[in-house]
């Protein structure tokens, strides 16, 4: 049977993506309409997840060895902790300004890695793979867990008044990262032919890339022309301006980051929860890397 010209092929994926995308926007319009904090914290929470899941699947596939009920409770128990401090400490209504308490992060980084090195006591030493297996469970939730609730966190960080005050901060987040993706994709498709970095993602260009940044500045530069009041913690358009440029690099690295991963271990995608996108992880990549750097740069520069 004759195979589908490649531009068939690159509009199905197109349309399947588009349709993801669009469902995905739908969900966030929703959680955002309700301004419901435990509506954001319960997404995020599904997500961490979905996404700690598929990490440790792509493991096991992969033939690399890690000790998955470890690190799938350790990210549960350490999205329950964060999220009944930030919602039952919060006050909600009060003005936001709440983030996790001092040394939280740290103390779960030691969790992850004494409890990973505690059960490797258990099987035999057989060259690099113990190391191996305690890095992966340390990296899993790292990368995933800690770094992709900064998002929940910046809900909390920004003053204002209801429930979820940084709401809107983290729709300009969002926003910015996946236009960024999007920009980098459809700028990629149309006009893209030197590749970047092949090594690691024969898809990406360098004509994707300053895709990428320019419409990571339309996004982050149109919805605050759109919104300043309820984006004033961002500090004004120098800001703004700065923030979409780094955000935009942090975005690619995020991506072409899970990318590493899942040719480690001989991923395509991190599953196929997303038609077109893939799953949970291939998600929430960028928002991995993004979300902390918001997050800080507000709490140290801005507010």
């Amino acid at each position: 049977m004759a195979e589908n010209p490649p531009t068939q092929s690159k509009r199905s994926v197109f349309f399947r993506r588009l349709a993801s995308t669009l469902g995905l926007w739908a969900v966030v319009a929703a959680g955002l309409a309700s301004q419901l904090a435990w509506a954001y914290v319960v997404l995020i929470g599904l997500l961490t997840l979905l996404s700690t899941i598929e990490y440790f699947q792509m493991l096991k596939a992969g033939g690399a060895k890690g000790f998955p009920r470890f690190g799938i409770a350790l990210a549960v128990a350490y999205c329950g902790v964060l999220y009944w401090t930030l919602l039952g400490n919060g006050k909600l209504g009060s003005g936001g300004g709440i983030s996790a308490p001092a040394g939280f992060d740290a103390a779960a980084i030691f969790i992850a890695a004494a409890g990973a090195f505690t059960l490797q006591l258990r099987h035999p030493l057989r060259g690099s793979e113990p190391i191996q297996a305690v890095a992966a469970n340390v990296l899993g939730f790292v990368y995933v867990a800690l770094c992709f609730n900064f998002t929940a966190r910046l809900v909390f960080l920004v003053p204002g008044e209801g429930q979820v005050p940084g709401a809107v901060m983290l729709l300009w987040l969002i926003a910015v990262t996946k236009f960024t993706d999007m920009g980098a994709y459809i700028t990629g498709s149309m006009i893209g032919k030197r590749k970047m970095i092949p090594h690691v993602s024969p898809g990406k260009t360098w004509e994707g890339f300053f895709g990428a940044l320019v419409f990571a500045q339309l996004a982050a530069c149109g919805l605050f022309a759109l919104l300043p009041d309820q984006l004033a913690a961002l500090g004004g358009w120098p800001h703004v301006i700065v923030l979409g440029f780094v955000l935009a690099l942090l975005a690619v690295v995020g991506d072409l980051a899970e990318s590493v991963v899942k040719r480690s271990l001989g991923a395509k995608d991190s599953g196929n929860m997303l038609p077109g996108i893939g799953g949970a992880l291939d998600l929430v990549d960028s928002l991995c890397f993004t979300a902390p750097v918001l997050y800080f740069y507000l709490k140290w520069v801005t507010l």
